[in-house]
């Protein structure tokens, strides 16, 4: 098993007019500052060595790069890291809530893009946390609500991370794999433009489908 497997499942890797583009949501770096772990996890390290081997041209994060809202310099030095380490890639941010002065770090990092949201190639990616764009797209690509549904077996349950469709909506799971997610029911209600959904399409990260959820 790969070393990455965790982030490949997690991922998507997209043709698009900026070449092979790796799609990535809610990596919360810093998140053991916020949770008071005493321990160095390295996941912000581990994270960009996938991404640099994956061997993508362009790297979109679709919101909320760290987890603590603020900017302290523990967490500016992880995020240098992170960056300094991914120099090669093209990476546009789209901001989350979370991402309150990131440009503070990624301001400097010429190759790296913050934007509210992306239109390319008629599909648009946004955390999905605001309102949505006015602005015509084909299909969508969001994290925010950080998916997850408790599969269970023999009497056994288990929480697993999903990917979730509503209509041309595609919601990414986070890709970091020390957070387990909101069950997928009300993890959709915090994206204000998909709350009203009747039902949700379920899929696995290895790409098994489970299925309609009625919401």
């Amino acid at each position: 098993m790969s070393p990455f497997s965790d982030f490949e499942s997690l991922s998507l890797l997209l043709d698009t007019s900026l070449g092979r583009t790796l799609l990535i949501a809610d990596p919360h770096i810093g998140f053991e500052l916020s949770r008071g772990l005493r321990i160095k996890t390295g996941f912000e390290e581990s994270l960009a060595r996938f991404i640099v081997e994956s061997g993508a041209d362009a790297l979109i994060i679709l919101g909320d790069v760290k987890e603590p809202l603020g900017l302290s310099f523990r967490l500016k030095e992880m995020l240098l890291r992170f960056f300094s380490a991914l120099k090669d890639v093209r990476i546009i941010v789209t901001r989350g809530n979370h991402d309150g002065r990131i440009e503070e770090v990624t301001g400097k990092f010429p190759n790296v893009e913050v934007r509210e949201h992306l239109l390319l190639d008629g599909k648009l990616f946004l955390h999905g946390h605001t309102r949505l764009p006015k602005i015509e797209f084909e299909e969508a690509f969001l994290g925010h609500a950080h998916p997850a549904y408790t599969l269970k077996s023999g009497g056994v349950a288990r929480k697993v991370k999903v990917f979730a469709r509503v209509n041309e909506f595609l919601v990414l799971p986070t890709v970091n794999p020390y957070i387990e997610g909101f069950d997928v029911r009300e993890g959709i209600k915090l994206v204000p433009f998909l709350r009203k959904a009747r039902e949700i399409e379920l899929f696995l990260p290895e790409g098994l489908y489970l299925g309609r959820l009625e919401l």
